[in-house]
């Protein structure tokens, strides 16, 4: 059978990714600890960036997920979408919830004084760029268009200018 799917065929969940930067980057700053956050940025400073990151990754990508979840499309990446959200948030960025995400993760790494999450972190970032969301673009632009195009053309994909 040779039937195509209705999904963007992404590389992975991008919770995974994000698991996997959090798993791998504790585990490496235990083995090969570096020290240099935990040198260069004070305790407290480390807290308040990384909780103001935090909460601002975890808005970002709540106020998206709220958004597909109201109309009626699925959230998840390797599901079928069902419809093209454009408005709100959407409206700015066009990958608001992996913006979210790397924040989060970013806000976590400063906090914990991880080195290593904040190098995975780029490993993560070019993961989730090239193996979700290219894929997710190319399966949008078949799926829904002119009126993918047009969108894709008038938002950035991370919040500036592609």
């Amino acid at each position: 059978m040779n039937e195509q799917r209705d999904t963007p065929g992404v590389i992975a969940p991008p919770p995974l990714i994000a698991l996997a930067v959090l798993v791998f980057g504790l585990l490496f700053d235990w083995l090969l600890p570096a020290y240099v956050l935990a040198t260069f940025i004070a305790f407290w400073t480390r807290i308040a960036i990384g909780v103001a990151l935090m909460a601002a990754g975890l808005t970002l990508a709540f106020v998206a997920r709220t958004r597909f979840v109201r109309a009626g499309t699925n959230v998840e990446p390797w599901k079928p979408s069902l419809n093209l959200v454009t408005g709100g948030i959407f409206g700015w960025l066009r990958n608001p919830m992996y913006v979210g995400l790397t924040i989060l993760l970013a806000g976590l790494a400063i906090a914990l004084a991880s080195d290593w999450m904040l190098v995975l972190l780029v490993a993560a970032a070019l993961t989730m760029h090239f193996g979700v969301v290219l894929r997710e673009e190319r399966y949008l632009e078949k799926k829904f268009g002119e009126t993918y195009r047009a969108y894709k053309n008038k938002v950035p994909r991370y919040g500036w200018p592609d």
